[in-house]
């Protein structure tokens, strides 16, 4: 399609979001292979109390798959639409009906059909939920939205809660014209009127959920997959700035599974969807993920400051990780509080992380090797080399 959304997709690499509460652990914890946060305790999954007529928008790309396998298991019918290009036919046999439209471009798939819940998984563009609107409108009872934290406007603030300020869209700019191929600087802007969208179709039956940095198996944007790929080949790891230094995210099928239970509670409104439940650094993050491995890595943990000197940049290079002060101070010290009264749970880091590193390593060779080289996120190993190299020259010259 001309407005292709896997290809603008691919380029949101700096969007999305994470969390961190205030109470971070001290730098000697963090030395000494540290424990991961506590979880909550995850329920069994069992059956729901009543089934329900569940469509999935998308289903087949990341958060998705985990929707579908847990709607089943808690005895959901489910329908699937997309483009049928993800993994056709992954779930051939198991899911009700697998409809095939575009929500760029047609929608007339949906004609004529109504669900209990609606799970919009894939939208960025306002455009996509006015089209699906076309006939879904009156004809569900409830419209759970995945927005982002990339909504607010202000990352500075920490504490970023539910009734933080937003983004607007620039003046003069038209979310329903605006190419795809040149949206990446609105991702937050548009994600807003997307969820302004939900709210006017579905008045009084919508929830919006505002995730961060979703990670775990089937992620390919590397953001988490990353840390379990280069710690796994062992050596001396590049590390960013501070062991304390702030550090959240969640596991898509924490956040999938949540997403279920919340359309059968009917649970209604806007929520932060964030983790884990306490405060996490980015030094515990990466000892946990050493924990799941046998290759012996070892940190060095070089400065924000020389880092920025050398090029690295947080986020793409350094993934998961901002620096938690100035206009990002915030960008980890997001509030979840609302959904966590809300029953969202966690499993543990050291779960994610091996399953994690164990979907990575059935990947091809070709993807494997581009993680390494930090071809979609990540730091390649060249330039790892060459910046721990710079580091470790300054350090004799000091001496």
């Amino acid at each position: 399609m001309p407005r292709d959304r896997r290809s603008f997709l691919k380029t949101l690499s700096a969007a999305g979001g994470a969390l961190g509460l205030a109470g971070l652990p001290s730098l000697a914890r963090c030395e000494s292979a540290p424990p991961a946060a506590p979880s909550r305790s995850r329920p069994p999954v069992g059956r729901a109390p009543a089934p329900l007529d569940i469509l999935i928008l998308g289903g087949t790309g990341f958060t998705g798959p985990e929707q579908v396998e847990y709607a089943l298991a808690r005895g959901h019918r489910v329908t699937l639409f997309n483009r049928n290009k993800t993994r056709p036919g992954f779930f051939k046999g198991k899911v009700h009906e697998e409809l095939v439209g575009d929500l760029n471009n047609d929608t007339s798939a949906l004609e004529g059909r109504s669900f209990d819940v609606v799970l919009d998984n894939p939208t960025t563009f306002p455009a996509w939920v006015r089209n699906a609107a076309k006939y879904l409108a009156g004809h569900v009872k409830h419209y759970i939205f995945i927005s982002t934290t990339s909504t607010y406007s202000d990352q500075s603030i920490i504490g970023l809660d539910e009734n933080s300020p937003v983004h607007q869209m620039p003046e003069g700019l038209d979310p329903y014209t605006l190419d795809p191929q040149h949206a990446t600087q609105y991702y937050g802007p548009l994600k807003v009127r997307a969820e302004q969208e939900v709210q006017r179709h579905y008045p009084d039956i919508n929830t919006v959920i505002r995730p961060c940095l979703i990670v775990g198996p089937l992620d390919r944007t590397d953001r988490f997959t990353y840390w379990p790929a280069r710690i796994d080949a062992g050596g001396e790891v590049l590390a960013p700035d501070r062991p304390d230094d702030p550090c959240q995210f969640i596991d898509s099928r924490d956040l999938a599974e949540w997403m279920v239970r919340m359309a059968e509670a009917r649970a209604f409104g806007l929520y932060n969807a964030i983790g884990p439940e306490k405060p996490l650094t980015i030094a515990e993050m990466l000892y946990g993920v050493k924990a799941v491995t046998t290759a012996g890595a070892q940190f060095t943990w070089v400065p924000w400051d020389f880092l920025k000197a050398q090029g690295v940049r947080p986020w793409r290079h350094m993934t998961v990780w901002q620096p938690p002060y100035g206009a990002t101070a915030g960008y980890q010290r997001r509030n979840a509080s609302k959904a966590l009264a809300k029953g969202l749970t966690f499993r543990p880091l050291a779960v994610t992380a091996k399953d994690t590193l164990d979907w990575h390593r059935t990947r091809s060779a070709k993807e494997q090797a581009a993680t390494l080289n930090g071809e979609i996120n990540g730091l390649s190993s060249q330039r790892e080399r060459e910046v721990l190299a710079a580091w470790h020259a300054t350090q004799r010259q000091g001496n």
